[in-house]
């Protein structure tokens, strides 16, 4: 179907917001599960004591939140690349609920940042033990080189001489970094605590962009309806002159062609009149 510039620009918003929210659902995802079936640590979900556990309950919402993220990509693109509403009205029902659930976190995370921040501490004590007992196992390490990266810190200590993480820490800054670095279940409190409106603001930017993905998708939505719904009719039409003396009247040409958008005009050609004599009045 033909589109406007307007649903051109919000198809092509849609695909690249889906690329990028597929490399992200891919990579929680993946992260999640090999977290869970890995084998130092599979042990830790048979045990029915530790079912509550902060580790548990991350690695859960890392495989529930990653699923979720690739179900609403597949009804995205499916939807945008195919110019279909039902899949859109899909995708853009889900969006609605993600960036809805993106607000009450958001909120949640900033009336309950102690607790919020305790807990995190705790998730990042779970994957340090982890990596130290397994002795290094590949996909702990990517975990705590990202939170490491990402806040600045290193280890539960901090102290260079007995961090035994020191290969997953950040490069240190100054002088002093190079001798201890900041711990990191004290700088996970700590960015919870005093900077609860960074991270709520973070939660809302992110719905934020739901929400124009959103806008994205019901305005290309009605954009193929109304091009669906409205097609051009072209009618050519010369008809025979009324003329005074009776002849033979000349066989009428008529040209009609049906013009949809996106496709060329169809001619139908009409078969030719039989001669018809008038009579003299």
């Amino acid at each position: 179907m033909a589109l406007d510039g307007c649903g051109l620009v919000c198809k092509y918003i849609l695909v690249l917001f889906n690329i990028i929210f597929a490399v992200v659902g891919f990579a929680l995802l993946g992260l999640g599960l090999w977290l869970r079936f890995s084998n130092n640590t599979r042990g830790i979900f048979e045990v029915e004591a530790l079912n509550s556990s902060a580790f548990v309950v991350g690695v859960t919402v890392l495989i529930a939140l990653g699923s979720v993220m690739l179900i609403v990509v597949v009804f995205g693109d499916y939807g945008a690349c195919n110019e279909k509403r039902c899949a859109l009205q899909v995708f853009s029902a889900l969006l609605a609920i993600l960036a809805g659930a993106e607000v009450v976190f958001g909120v949640l995370a900033y009336s309950k940042r102690y607790e919020v921040g305790a807990s995190m501490a705790e998730f990042y004590a779970s994957i340090y033990t982890l990596y130290v007992t397994s002795g290094g196992d590949a996909a702990i390490g990517v975990t705590l080189k990202f939170v490491h990266e990402m806040l600045h810190c290193c280890g539960v200590t901090g102290a260079k001489i007995i961090e035994v993480v020191q290969s997953t820490c950040p490069k240190p800054d100054g002088l002093i970094e190079h001798i201890v670095m900041p711990n990191c279940p004290t700088v996970i409190t700590t960015v919870f605590d005093n900077k609860a409106s960074l991270v709520m603001g973070i939660f809302f930017g992110t719905g934020a962009l739901l929400i124009i993905a959103l806008i994205c998708s019901s305005t290309l939505s009605r954009k193929i309806r109304l091009s669906a719904s409205t097609p051009q009719y072209i009618i050519l039409t010369q008809s025979t002159p009324t003329l005074v003396n009776p002849q033979p009247s000349q066989p009428a040409l008529v040209s009609t062609s049906y013009a949809y958008p996106g496709q060329d005009p169809v001619i139908f050609t009409p078969l030719s009149e039989a001669n018809i004599s008038v009579s003299q009045a």
